[in-house]
């Protein structure tokens, strides 16, 4: 009886200590709602829709322990579909995030595995698409700079530096793994970023070279993107200030997509692209009021002033103005309650027919199939929750 308590004893406290030097920790986000759009590929929409504002997804989030103020962590994490239960995009595993890596208090972090570029690590904070709130349906055109968080990079190498004084830094390399070509699919990227007070700051960059469906399969750039190019190359920089309940942002991107194969909008490809190279500015203005501590007002306005270069006859200059107004309530610090509808107007020209005549511009809010004419109407009433 005696030997039996001490055994437990002496187990009770080697289980304690295993306990107190690592952890396992299972987060995710839950995004439910009611969506509408009055043009998508021609037809009005009435949708339950899963992940409308934000993405949902589920992980596993892990540390140990290894003294000297360095941990092992690790970090698993796969996007769905909450209306089906399926993976997102028909994908497999964890389609989001998966490395594995060593945190040091000192000099940083050091992972290896599944991971998001810099735009999202830095400047997708400050957009609107980024920001906790307007997420998918507020991001850029096709998310041609990724601040909405469409793909992550397979194969990659990342640093990140710890915390100094509010500045951060960091950088990504994602390997090929083509044994025919070390650059054929590989990407790379880096950002930084600056918090002191109510003031933040942030700049990155990011290319992939043959990302989507034009590289191997297992390359660093395929993977989930609305774009399949043999060059896809983003960059920005972005403000946000606060003051009192009031916030307000200014975020620029410049994308650069030359060779594409193929641009997309909710799944549907985007005719007459193929073989052109279209350059994107982004413009965007996002505020927030925070009427009570739990009520919001958010909104934002974004103009995407583009070009299109190659064969073909015409002006091809597109533009695409969006408007996304919306308002969330926070019945907990977990669970919340939104209101959102987003407007977008396209004028110019995008592509060639067969013909070779240019192609009028079509609206294609993100996430949404494209509006068969210039305007695009969504709105959307959800329920979210965090875990």
């Amino acid at each position: 009886m005696n030997k039996n308590l001490i055994l437990a004893a002496v187990l009770g406290v080697f289980a304690a200590g295993a306990h107190a030097q690592s952890s396992v920790t299972l987060y995710g986000s839950l995004d439910a709602g009611l969506v509408y759009a009055n043009n998508a590929g021609g037809h009005s929409l009435w949708a339950q829709g899963s992940g409308a504002l934000s993405n949902d997804y589920f992980g596993l989030r892990g540390s140990e322990d290894l003294g000297g103020g360095t941990r092992a962590i690790f970090t698993l994490e796969s996007g769905f579909n909450l209306n089906n239960g399926g993976y997102k995009n028909g994908d497999s595993g964890f389609n989001r995030q998966a490395y594995v890596g060593l945190q040091n208090d000192q000099f940083g972090t050091l992972t290896l595995g599944r991971q998001y570029d810099s735009m999202v690590d830095y400047l997708s904070p400050l957009a609107e698409a980024g920001a906790g709130f307007g997420n998918n349906l507020a991001g850029h055109p096709f998310d041609n700079d990724n601040l909405a968080q469409t793909y992550s990079v397979k194969n990659a190498v990342k640093y990140a530096s710890v915390n100094y004084s509010g500045f951060r830094f960091g950088g990504l390399y994602g390997f090929s793994n083509d044994a025919n070509g070390f650059s054929n699919g590989r990407a790379y990227s880096f950002g930084a970023s600056y918090g002191n007070g109510p003031l933040s700051l942030a700049a990155a960059y990011s290319q992939a070279n043959n990302s989507g469906g034009l590289g191997a399969s297992n390359s660093a750039a395929s993977g989930d993107q609305n774009i399949s190019a043999r060059l896809q190359r983003s960059f920005g920089a972005g403000v946000s200030y606060t003051y009192g309940p009031a916030q307000v942002g200014f975020v620029w991107t410049h994308s650069q997509i030359d060779g594409m194969q193929s641009l997309s909008s909710g799944g549907t490809t985007l005719p007459g692209l193929a073989g052109l190279n279209l350059h994107l500015n982004n413009y965007e203005l996002n505020g927030a009021y925070h009427l009570t501590p739990a009520l919001a007002f958010i909104g934002s306005y974004t103009f995407t002033d583009g070009s299109v270069t190659g064969t073909g006859n015409g002006d091809n200059a597109p533009k695409w103005h969006t408007v996304v107004l919306g308002t969330d309530y926070a019945l907990s610090k977990r669970t919340d309650a939104y209101v959102a509808g987003v407007y977008q107007h396209a004028t110019g020209n995008l592509g060639y027919g067969s013909d070779g005549a240019a192609v009028s511009n079509v609206a294609a809010i993100n996430t949404l199939s494209p509006s068969s004419s210039n305007n695009q109407i969504a709105a959307t009433v959800g329920l979210r929750h965090r875990f």
